[in-house]
């Protein structure tokens, strides 16, 4: 298994729909192993250089729902909104499970994109 997970379609809307959804993303994180996993993000962009310094630790036997709405870095900066990226996901020290799901609230009909990486 993997140490490191790719992203290459991440879109945060600043625009949501009236009502209890609102647009995030989450990268949601599994660890099966008996050690907690050190995990950071990594954020690349078209046309600026990579925003780092996002990171968490994943508990032994648990799992973890990063919502990229909610995190902010070392320097405490968010990722940004209405904006193209990409995500890294690394993990120091163990083997886990990766999956990305996006919630697009922008419009009336409610978008719901998810992966495994």
């Amino acid at each position: 298994m993997a140490k490191q997970w790719f992203i290459p379609d991440c879109y945060w809307h600043s625009k949501s729909s009236e009502g209890y959804f609102v647009s995030h993303e989450a990268v949601c994180v599994l660890n099966t192993t008996k050690t907690d996993a050190k995990v950071t993000l990594t954020m690349y962009f078209e046309d600026r250089d990579p925003l780092g310094g996002f990171e968490t630790v994943i508990p032994a036997e648990r799992t973890i729902h990063i919502r990229i709405d909610k995190i902010l870095n070392k320097d405490n900066i968010p990722a940004p909104k209405d904006t193209p990226y990409a995500i890294v996901v690394e993990s120091e020290n163990e083997q886990l499970h990766v999956q990305y799901t996006r919630v697009d609230c922008s419009q009336d009909p409610l978008a719901l994109c998810t992966t495994v990486v």
